[in-house]
């Protein structure tokens, strides 16, 4: 039996007492608890080392690349294609991959987006892309490589073997209450990103009352150290800071996202979902030369529409079939006339949530055609009796408590009263 290099507990003791960790601990931690000899017990102690008294710049970049040496690495030099990626910290009404990949993937470059499901009042992506009749989100590593090849973009699930220390201390932060910590955060996001081998990343960081974390500073912070870790890691990357008070589009859900993502690649849809689109991929295209595309014209021209459709069609999905639709709805109107001044996206996703559209666990099922259609967003007049917003489920009875949700998220002023949207919807951008 070999002997072991440190003693785990006087690396917890270390951080308790707001010491360093090296950079040789670092590494034997994480594969140590990785190959289960540090127990979930003794890890968790030191998460919650880390949560209270934070690490520093070297710990982090070691802790992230510790993580990614756990796995695999995929490899996508022998495509012939530059590489760009974007990663969301997620939020309602958040379904811009969709559009995104396509569009991007349309100027000749790879998008390899290795999305995860929702839990909570975040939407997964691979929970809406899901909605379409056939479409599988478990596709191998060959037929990713061929597909980034002959379409260009890839949505799919992120295989087992990348970054596996990430995937178990995930789900140990998630029952210790350590979830809001940055270097926790940065290095779990960037340890996955890492191994997937992309060459440019843009990171969308969320904040506000949708968002996983609700200060600006914070979430400013988490892009900042982020992008060190990219750039740390040999990745070109930067981070656009965005507003989440406000429900992203008019559709939260699964099948009804896709559809207001399908309106976008025709040249419609929202102009918040439109103006994040073009805003991302500016940034994905220009990480990687090619600055002066013309985005907005991509998605007028059905240049990205038939990427998408070629995405789709690759992994089985069949992009002319119907869609699933709720066999319950609920209409809720305005009481008075008067202005929209408040919507708060956290009520709405949680209401969404409990219509079906997202699981309290990891292995729930969702309702595809559970969610939420917004009909007037904040600064919209309305007259009495308008709809504001209509509810979807399969089950009736999930009504009550989706509107219990929204008791206090939404407010009809009178005109002339403050709109509350916390700014506006891009509020800056890390280099």
């Amino acid at each position: 039996m070999s002997i072991e290099p440190f003693d785990v507990v006087d690396l917890i003791r270390t951080k308790r007492d707001k010491g360093v960790l090296s950079t040789a601990q670092i590494n034997w931690m994480v594969d140590a608890y990785t190959r289960g000899y540090i127990a979930d017990e003794q890890m968790s102690a030191m998460t919650m080392a880390i949560f209270l008294n934070g690490m520093q710049r070297d710990e982090i970049r070691d802790l992230t690349l510790a993580m990614v040496a756990s796995g695999s690495r995929l490899d996508f030099s022998g495509l012939g294609k530059v590489t760009t990626d974007k990663h969301s910290t997620g939020g309602v009404g958040d379904k811009i991959t969709l559009p995104l990949a396509p569009l991007v993937a349309s100027f000749g470059v790879a998008v390899p987006q290795l999305s995860g499901r929702g839990l909570g009042h975040t939407g997964g992506t691979l929970d809406k892309l899901e909605s379409i009749p056939g479409w599988r989100a478990s596709i191998t590593v060959d037929e990713m490589m061929q597909q980034l090849k002959d379409v260009g973009g890839v949505v799919c699930a992120a295989g087992s073997g990348l970054a596996p220390a990430d995937g178990k201390l995930y789900a140990l932060r998630d029952i210790t209450g350590t979830v809001e910590c940055i270097p926790l955060i940065a290095s779990s996001i960037m340890s996955k990103k890492i191994a997937e081998g992309t060459g440019a990343l843009v990171l969308d960081v969320k904040f506000g009352s949708g968002a996983f974390l609700k200060d600006i500073e914070l979430s400013r912070e988490l892009a900042q150290v982020m992008v060190r870790l990219g750039e740390d890691a040999g990745v070109a990357t930067r981070a656009v800071l965005t507003n989440m008070n406000v429900p992203l589009g008019l559709a939260i859900g699964n099948a009804n996202e896709v559809r207001e993502s399908v309106e976008v690649l025709a040249g419609g849809g929202p102009a918040d979902v439109v103006a994040l689109t073009v805003e991302l991929a500016r940034h994905m295209l220009d990480l990687v030369g090619l600055g002066d595309a013309d985005v907005e014209g991509a998605l007028q021209n059905g240049q990205a529409m038939d990427a998408w459709r070629g995405m789709i069609t690759a992994q089985g999905g069949d992009v002319d079939a119907a869609l699933p639709v709720a066999r319950e709805t609920h209409t809720v109107v305005a009481e008075a006339d008067g202005v929209l001044v408040e919507q708060h996206a956290l009520p709405f996703g949680i209401a969404a949530w409990r219509l079906g559209a997202g699981r309290a666990r990891k292995e729930d099922p969702v309702d595809h055609a559970a969610g939420i259609d917004l009909h007037a967003k904040p600064g919209d007049s309305v007259v009495k009796g308008q709809h504001l917003f209509t509810m979807h489920t399969n089950d009736a009875a999930r009504f009550d408590r989706a509107l219990e949700a929204l008791e206090g998220g939404y407010r009809i002023g009178a005109a002339g009263d403050d709109v509350h949207t916390g700014g506006p919807l891009i509020a800056g951008v890390v280099d």
